[in-house]
């Protein structure tokens, strides 16, 4: 029995059966090739996602601090605006880059995906790409170049439009990763292909919505974490903007702890939801044998021979690592809020100040460890239950595989390296007065050639 010809029993419409595709052959796939597929995809998706963590997090911050800057006009929220707006910047900046090489790959390597599932797919993938590389980028350019060109309220305006496409922008690409869980709201075109039935329904599909909220908590615990270390690293250098960074990590601190109880609170429901959504997913993470090997025969009875169960390593592993980084995260926040209380403590517990230093990276670890839980435990199904990984992977050779793998991942490396350097200098140099923000214009009221610049006759924002 092919398991293809029962790809229809599961989501919302049990009775449609999609027809076997004619380029599909499980037999002719080369495993080398699948495996490959897959690195590159775990690679390349990983890495997008760690640009994608801190600029979520750090978007919204920059807009509050903004906020209070240009209703309370205290010149330190200025400067926070303009100190931590430069980092977000550049985290965007490159990570926009690794977002566009995942594009290449993924139709390169699955054109399985896009034949079967495309229609679905399609929409919410379209919208997003309107959303991220129009709209919002559009407007970030507003807000960077606009500073002392625009009206105050306008600039104000734009800050605000970014973090709300860049948060719709995350809710469409879950759209689609939601459908891959938990598919919802397809039809049987007749080529076999799925087709989109019921649009709401995919649009509400609980496998987005609950990642939706827990990669949003999980990205302003990013920032929060991010924001305490670089500003717990200038005051355990003793430097002079003491005040500007004890207020930094103040906020850090207090971002933090909410933010991981939310994360905590979507996780728990989504792990809930799993027993109904992938109930194999469920059981091998709880290393349930008895249960692991009843859902094994009833697969097999339902698709077809084959291995149903994910790779314990991979699932349970990824898992129990996004699990223990919590843990650590969880005492971290209790006795940060404790410590941010006291004001000898936040400028002079040097002891603190490293530990804060040393935990940037563990909201990052428990991001990506969470993920591979997500997708590893799905396997080895692309679309759950309907197409699997390997009728989903392109039919290439072996030697393409490995060199699109070489080349992605070292564009990939480089620009995480570049990224961390970009970060880690601005981040020490810490609230200059030139660069973003900075008004550099001349104090002559002509532009070049003696010709009046019409937008300097536009109010400045003061801050």
């Amino acid at each position: 029995m092919d398991r293809r010809d029962h790809r229809g029993t599961s989501g919302v419409h049990p009775g449609v059966t999609p027809g076997p595709r004619p380029y599909a052959d499980a037999e002719r796939v080369n495993q080398d090739v699948l495996d490959l597929a897959r690195l590159q995809f775990a690679l390349t998706a990983g890495g997008h996602f760690l640009f994608v963590a801190l600029t979520l997090g750090l978007a919204p911050v920059v807009a509050v601090l903004q906020t209070r800057a240009t209703f309370g006009r205290n010149p330190v929220h200025a400067r926070m605006v303009r100190f931590w707006g430069r980092l977000y910047v550049i985290n965007y900046a490159v990570g926009i880059v690794t977002g566009l090489v995942m594009e290449f790959q993924f139709g390169m390597a699955w054109s399985g995906l896009t034949h079967e599932a495309g229609n679905v797919l399609g929409a919410s993938l379209a919208v997003e790409t309107v959303v991220a590389f129009f709209v919002e980028s559009t407007f970030l350019g507003l807000w960077i170049f606009g500073r002392h060109r625009i009206n105050r309220w306008a600039h104000l305006a734009a800050i605000w439009i970014v973090v709300l496409t860049a948060y719709l922008s995350a809710y469409w690409i879950l759209v689609s990763n939601g459908f891959l869980n938990h598919p919802v709201g397809y039809g049987s075109a007749e080529d076999g292909g799925l087709v989109l039935d019921d649009p709401v329904a995919v649009l509400t599909n609980p496998s987005a919505l609950l990642a939706l909220g827990h990669v949003v908590a999980g990205a302003l615990l990013t920032a929060g974490f991010f924001m305490a270390g670089v500003s717990a690293y200038h005051l355990f250098r003793r430097g002079p903007e003491g005040e500007f960074f004890g207020r930094g990590l103040r906020i850090g601190v207090f971002l933090s702890a909410p933010a991981l109880m939310a994360t905590a609170v979507f996780g728990g429901l989504q792990l809930g939801a799993l027993a109904t959504f992938q109930p194999m997913k469920s059981a091998v993470f709880g290393g349930k044998a008895a249960e692991i090997a009843r859902l094994q025969a009833e697969m097999t009875e339902r698709f077809g021979p084959g291995d149903y169960v994910p790779s314990e390593a991979w699932t349970r592993g990824g898992g129990l690592v996004m699990l223990l980084c919590f843990a650590l995260m969880m005492y971290l926040c209790f006795a940060g809020v404790i410590l941010a209380c006291f004001k000898k403590a936040v400028f002079r517990f040097r002891l603190w100040h490293v530990v804060l230093m040393a935990a940037v990276p563990l909201p990052y670890l428990a991001m990506i460890s969470g993920w591979v839980f997500r997708e590893a435990g799905r396997q080895p199904w692309v679309v759950y239950g309907l197409l699997t990984t390997e009728d989903a992977v392109s039919d290439l050779s072996p030697g393409s595989m490995r060199f699109s793998l070489t080349v992605f991942t070292t564009l990939f490396v480089l620009l995480a390296v570049l990224n961390a350097r970009l970060l880690a200098r601005h981040a020490r140099l810490g609230p200059v007065e030139s660069g973003l923000g900075h008004d550099e214009r001349p104090d002559s009221d002509d532009g070049p050639g003696g010709t009046a610049d019409p937008a300097d006759a536009l109010p400045a924002p003061r801050y």
